[in-house]
């Protein structure tokens, strides 16, 4: 029905998040109905991109600065540094504007199921950071996951030694949950982690 090169462009458009087959065919067919307008710029968009994308060698960041633009920033609170899992939840956290410090990258999390193990993460840099003083505190902003928990605890175990206040994100019932819906695990840690009305 198409051409290998088309086909071959819907099949990779297919390996993006939340593009299975079918929809990579319509973005494909959307591409070469609007080349002018939509091909085009898309293509020298990512061709920028590629040629000065680059990782942070602060917090690791993607970005087309080292240190980025977050780093870089003066106006940034550098003695609060916000660890996450991978640049989605950087960047998920920075939409929210409420952070106003720095962040650390770990690039995923321990998993034993998937050999991931702590060498594998970017921890060495974030004890470095610690022990070079001047951080008052570090949030540990672990997804609420196994994985994530088991990470989160390692790195308290990694940090305690250093004069830092390690904070983690609170979980629990979210805004505009209701009970009926939630898991047993979001209700156990919503019960722990009650607090005192007023």
């Amino acid at each position: 029905m198409a051409s290998q090169e088309i086909d071959a462009l819907a099949q990779a458009l297919s390996k993006l998040p939340g593009l299975g087959p079918r929809s990579a065919r319509r973005v494909v067919l959307h591409l070469m109905k609007k080349r002018e307008s939509v091909l085009q710029p898309l293509l020298r968009a990512l061709e920028n991109v590629d040629r000065r994308l680059l990782t942070c060698a602060t917090c690791g960041n993607l970005d087309t600065s080292s240190p980025c633009g977050i780093c870089a920033d003066p106006r940034r609170d550098m003695r609060a540094i916000c660890v996450v899992e991978d640049v989605s939840d950087l960047w998920a956290l920075e939409r929210s504007r409420l952070f106003p410090g720095c962040y650390h990258v770990l690039g995923g999390k321990l998993s034993a199921l998937d050999g991931v193990r702590p060498e594998d993460l970017n921890v060495e840099a974030l004890v470095a950071r610690a022990a070079a003083g001047g951080i008052d505190e570090i949030v540990l902003a672990m997804n609420a996951t196994l994985e994530g928990q088991t990470t989160a605890h390692y790195l308290a175990e990694r940090l305690e030694g250093f004069p830092v206040r390690l904070t983690q994100l609170a979980h629990g019932v979210p805004v505009g949950g209701e009970l009926d819906y939630l898991d047993e695990g979001t209700l156990a840690q919503a019960l722990r982690a009650r607090r005192p009305i007023g």
